[in-house]
């Protein structure tokens, strides 16, 4: 599965293709021949690098020996995005509450025939930069312009909260009880994340 950088005509054509339309109209193909910066295996990780907005790769070189660089966003083709849980739950595939990644990626497994669809329920496609990666204990340049350190930069809407905030966050940690209660900077935004009680938390990588 091919992740690519921005087609030329980006910036002139908006929306751009849909995913879908990337897989089957020979106009999108052309458009991205030559744009490959890399391929993955697996069609979920490239969803998932996408919907992360960022990421990392290891390559072996010629030599042999391993190498890492980053993907840094570059863009995306304006149309909008759709959560692939979300669709999954609304076939019946899954239960409302159990649309987990792991879960979504053992119905890929259960439903091979079926991944094409599933990913074309998300047209939103992003487009990456290849950065090389000299420090690999920093992160991903947020919106902000800074590094996101992890467990410390959230994501956030910068039309209900200002980059560079300090806010607390006073939650649990995922599929767990355990207290995720921590100052956080707001550092970064997403298309998913709007309003002034929506964050996503960096993990890290």
């Amino acid at each position: 599965m091919p992740l690519y950088a921005p087609p030329a005509d980006l910036a002139t054509r908006k929306p751009w293709f849909t995913r879908a339309q990337i897989e089957t109209l020979p106009a999108a193909q052309a458009a991205l021949r030559g744009r490959e910066i890399a391929y993955v295996a697996d069609p979920l990780d490239a969803l998932l690098v996408q919907i992360q907005g960022s990421g990392r790769l290891r390559l072996a070189g010629a030599d042999g020996r391993m190498q890492s660089v980053r993907l840094a966003f570059a863009g995306h083709n304006d149309q909008p995005y759709q959560s692939i849980g979300g669709w999954l739950v609304a076939q019946g595939e899954l239960k409302p509450g159990e649309a987990s990644w792991p879960a979504i990626r053992a119905w890929a497994q259960r439903n091979p025939r079926r991944v094409a669809e599933l990913l074309a329920a998300n047209p939103r496609v992003v487009f990456f930069r290849e950065e090389p990666l000299p420090d690999v204990n920093l992160g991903p340049r947020g919106a902000q312009g800074v590094a996101l350190v992890p467990e410390r930069s959230i994501a956030v809407d910068p039309k209900s909260v200002p980059y560079g905030a300090l806010l607390w966050l006073d939650s649990t940690e995922p599929l767990s009880s355990t207290a995720l209660q921590r100052l956080v900077l707001a550092q970064d935004t997403g298309s998913a994340i709007t309003g002034a009680v929506r964050a996503d938390y960096f993990w890290g990588w």
